[in-house]
């Protein structure tokens, strides 16, 4: 009808209106719904507001001068905790903790005080938050260390906003540039400073033999002194006259730092323009100064939750015991202590069932969960249930703002409520079960900052259950949180059996949950680490929504835990649900959050799957990440997710797992991750972890026309235990936000090609290359690619210019090895042999798939060629004499020996070693399949 027409022009248009999803907007010039929020652990402090509110504004500023009078910050929202009450703070809509892109917290044991950026997108892609500690905000002494706050602030806000990565580098500060200056890495090169000594701080002549540049113990000290209006923030926010970011006219694209890897050696400028989430804004300068920030301070109150429930005929037989009992969990173990619940139903017309009650205790929960619909009958209106749910939550205080609205339904209606729903200020979490749920409850949780899951109906996979199981809420203290630690399920007779690893960061609460169909298992068998035996008898039951349940007392002992169930009598389906709480409040538990790069996608692009794996900031490394995906039309998808910084993943070994998802079939799909570890402690310095983007550490600076060094206190290190949490094993499962895929019609499905190679690095030695890689797939990071185009250059600009003009090397041989597989070659090239001693060279590599559909360049790599190091001072001993140059791979037998010296006559063989090692999977041993070895005489 026209009416049903026009209101969904009006939804889509407040679709259009408040963005995709909640989160910071740039309404013009200025960026508003910028939130910033305060840990619980953080003391409540006057001045800590006030401090934030001169940096935010400070900051502003300086985005203003650093974008070409293009971008400032217009609102922004300061979040401070619950137990906060010395202030007049405002009350919450959406804002919650867990939205905010600027963290306040205290010092994390991987970074102390040190600002940073959790960061793990492509170039261009937006980040997770900044993270600020306290003494940043309020101790002056480390504006000495880091810089004025307002620019390192607005450092941190180009990781986060715009994608962009940092422009030195503490892992390789010097380099050779192309003219074999030795330079420090840095953007731009106008940036004036002195290499010294880092003890004595005279000049520095500590050249290694190796690769021809200075050791570690010099650092480059840029002079306090510089030009106006100098590049680059992203480099050197701390002096005075850096003011700008670089681009196309300042950028050094030599420089071996992070930007120049992740973004293709592009500058700062053109990615924020061309490439960002603010790039198609096509923003223009603003005529005459920027407007102050206005801010507001705000505080989130206890948790208000009413679940709205679909009892339409609809519901009836399975689907009504499936929503009884994944109520029941959120009721019994996932809602916080102190939270109000109310229960609505609706068909035609809605009911409130339970008013509003505050969870205070098992008593509370129970008779919460007496009151859950059981039965079903009628038609549907959703619009009627969430106007009814609206009631109720007015009820505690006169007003829905901050409230919470869990709305499930497996049935179409009209959806005529978007702008009350908008109006109310409350957050709409949408559940839709089974296919036929209307589509556009999406748009309903989008609008209202809430989250959208799709649950199929087939009760022997767990998706409503895992989705209550992850409707938490926090305040930033996960010490209180329910922790889903597995769920697994099975259909039929037989017997459901497995393994859950209880880790020491959990134990509180742990509860065993299993579900059934019709008639009880037969037996439940529970045994803990150290063989003691809980069985049937020790469980609940509950013959109305079929329910087990095991509460273990106490702290459940750290280990391996194992669940036998026996079902040999009935034609059913068995779940099991475990969940579990910290251990206590001074240990953080291990936690995982999953989310796809996008909500939604045309099919033009692959999507990200990702997993973050974490203890409080401190990354978890080598566990087993499965990502499960599964569509409403039943496809079903599973996905090993890496941290092997190749292919969708960012950085190796820095507690984020990710892949590339390229399906194109349309529907729905919801996201569940199983993380795992077994028997894995800490890497001993065997795996070299990676630390996210951070403020650069102020070593020291020259002033008076560099004739006088001031240097800082150094900057206390941080070992490799500080950088990844000791857990031992552990299991977890998160659930991330469904999303959709929607192909227009008559569309093709797409053809992706092979992923971009981010991680060739080259070695020249003599006359000898060595490059190594990880290997694309045939579709961006699946199945096998089938060939690869490696070419050569002298000249950085003309190979990034044009790939195909440069000097192409022999690659006939190379066959590609399935995604996720390390490639190593080695070989002689004329084109290396003929070349000059101290030659930088820089080298590129593309593959190709089946269909010839080619991937983007790769990463440039750089190497030089080294004159052998030859003693000439001493008398040669054994030890002076430089090794003969044998190349071993870790699981190899294959040994190439490049040069031989055999008395005076020096003989050259020309070895090609191609070393092939498979997907190396954590705790598996690589595998060397393939070995080529040719020799000639020259």
């Amino acid at each position: 009808s026209i009416t049903m027409a026009s209101e969904a022009v009006a939804v889509l248009l407040l679709v259009f209106l408040s963005g995709s999803t909640f989160g910071i907007k740039l309404e013009g010039n200025g960026y508003t719904d910028v939130l910033i929020a305060i840990n619980p652990v953080v003391p409540e402090n006057p001045l800590l507001i006030e401090r934030i509110k001169e940096m935010m504004s400070n900051a502003s500023s300086v985005l203003f001068t650093a974008t070409e009078d293009k971008f400032y910050f217009e609102e922004i929202t300061i979040l401070v905790p619950p137990n906060w009450s010395q202030g007049g703070y405002g009350r919450t809509k959406t804002e919650t903790y867990e939205k905010a892109k600027i963290i306040i917290n205290e010092e994390n044991r991987a970074y102390g005080d040190q600002p940073y950026t959790l960061q793990y997108g492509q170039c261009g892609s937006e980040s997770r938050y900044i993270h600020l500690t306290t003494k940043f905000i309020l101790d002056d002494e480390l504006i000495k260390l880091y810089g004025p706050r307002d620019k390192v602030l607005v450092h941190e806000w180009a990781h986060l906003r715009w994608g962009v990565y940092d422009e030195f580098d503490d892992g390789q500060p010097f380099y050779k540039g192309a003219h074999s200056d030795i330079q420090a890495t840095r953007c731009s090169l106008e940036l004036d400073g002195k290499i010294v000594n880092r003890i004595n701080h005279t000049n520095c002549t500590h050249i290694d033999p190796n690769n021809k540049i200075y050791t570690q113990d010099c650092v480059f000290l840029a002079d306090s002194e510089q030009w106006e209006n100098t590049a680059s923030l992203m480099s050197y926010p701390s002096l005075h006259k850096v003011t700008r970011f670089c681009s196309n006219k300042t950028h050094n694209s030599e420089a071996p730092n992070a930007q120049n890897r992740m973004c293709d050696n592009r500058d700062v400028m053109d990615v924020i323009f061309t490439s960002s989430v603010d790039a198609k804004a096509n923003v223009q300068p603003l005529k005459g100064p920027h407007p102050v920030p206005r801010f507001t301070v705000m505080q989130r109150g206890q948790r208000v939750v009413c679940l709205v429930l679909d009892v339409s005929g609809s519901m009836r037989g399975s689907r009504i015991l499936q929503q009884q009992q994944a109520a029941s969990l959120f009721l019994t173990t996932i809602v916080e202590d102190h939270s109000y619940v109310g229960i609505v139903t609706f068909t035609k017309d809605a009911k409130t069932l339970k008013p509003l009650t505050v969870i205070h205790g098992e008593e509370s929960r129970t008779q919460l969960v007496r009151y859950l619909p059981s039965e079903a009958n009628g038609g549907t209106d959703i619009c009627k249930g969430l106007k009814k749910g609206f009631e109720e939550l007015r009820k505690d205080n006169g007003n829905t703002m901050g409230d919470e609205i869990i709305l499930l339904t497996d049935g179409e209606s009209e959806l005529n409520c978007a702008s009350e729903v908008k109006e109310s200020g409350a957050i709409v979490n949408t559940i839709a079960l089974g296919p036929s749920a209307n589509k556009e409850l999406k748009m309903l949780s989008e609008i209202s900052g809430g989250k959208y899951f799709y649950a199929s109906e087939n009760l022997d996979q767990t998706e409503l259950v895992n989705v209550f199981a992850s409707l938490t809420t926090t305040n930033g203290d996960l010490t209180h949180q329910t922790i889903l630690l597995d769920s697994s399920g099975m259909k039929g007779k037989g017997i459901l059996n497995g393994t859950v690893s209880v880790d020491h960061t959990i134990g509180n609460k742990t509860t065993f949950l299993v579900l059934h169909e019709s008639q009880s298992p037969e037996d439940i068998e529970i045994k803990s680490p150290s063989g003691q035996i809980y069985d049937f008898i020790d469980f609940q039951h509950s013959s109305i929504s079929k329910m087990h349940s095991l509460v273990i007392q106490g702290t459940a002992e750290t280990g391996e835990w194992t669940y036998t169930i026996k079902n040999t009598l009935s034609d059913q389906y068995i779940t099991i649900t475990i969940t579990s709480c910290a251990v206590s409040d001074a240990i953080p538990p291990v936690t995982v959050k999953a989310h796809m790069s996008q909500q939604s996608i045309d099919g033009s692009k692959p999507m990200l799957v990702y997993a973050e794996v974490n203890q409080k900031g401190v990354p978890v490394i080598l566990a087993d990440v499965m990502a499960t995906l599964k569509s409403d039309s039943g496809d079903q998808y599973q996905l090993q997710l890496l941290d092997n910084g190749a292919g969708a993943d960012a950085f190796r070994n820095d507690g984020i797992y990710s892949r590339y998802f390229t399906t194109s079939k349309n529907g729905r799909y919801n996201l569940k991750v199983k993380v795992q570890r077994k028997n894995k402690s800490k890497n001993n310095g065997q795996v070299r972890l990676k630390r996210h983007s951070v403020a650069p550490y102020v070593p020291g600076y020259v002033i008076k026309g560099k004739s006088l060094i001031v240097m800082n206190p150094p900057k206390p290190p941080v070992s490799e235990d500080d950088l990844q949490a000791d857990v031992g094993s552990f299991t977890r499962t998160a659930i991330g936000e469904s999303f959709s895929v929607s192909l227009p019609p008559g569309v093709p499905p797409p053809n992706f090609p092979p992923n971009k190679i981010t991680d060739l690095n080259a070695e020249i030695e003599e006359d000898k290359v060595m490059l190594t890689w990880t290997a694309p797939g045939e579709d961006m990071d699946q199945g096998t690619a089938d060939s690869y185009e490696i070419r050569v250059s002298m000249d950085l600009e003309a190979l990034r210019g044009s790939f195909s003009g440069a000097h192409l090397m022999n690659t006939s041989d190379i066959r590609p090895l399935e995604a996720g597989s390390t490639e190593e070659y080695s070989f002689l090239s004329s084109y290396i042999i003929n070349a000059e001693p101290e030659t930088v060279m820089f080298f590129a590599v593309r593959s190709c798939d089946k269909d010839s559909l080619m991937s983007d360049m790769s990463n440039v790599a750089k190497a030089t060629k080294i004159v052998p190091f030859v003693p000439t001072t001493t008398t040669p001993t054994i030890s002076q004499y430089p090794s003969p140059n044998l190349k071993r791979s870790s699981g190899s037998n294959v040994v190439a020996v490049v040069v031989s010296v055999i008395g005076t006559a020096a003989v050259i063989i020309a070895v090609l070693v191609v070393t092939r090692m498979r997907l190396n999977r954590p705790g598996n041993t690589p595998n060397f399949t393939e070995t080529q070895v040719s020799t000639s005489f020259l």
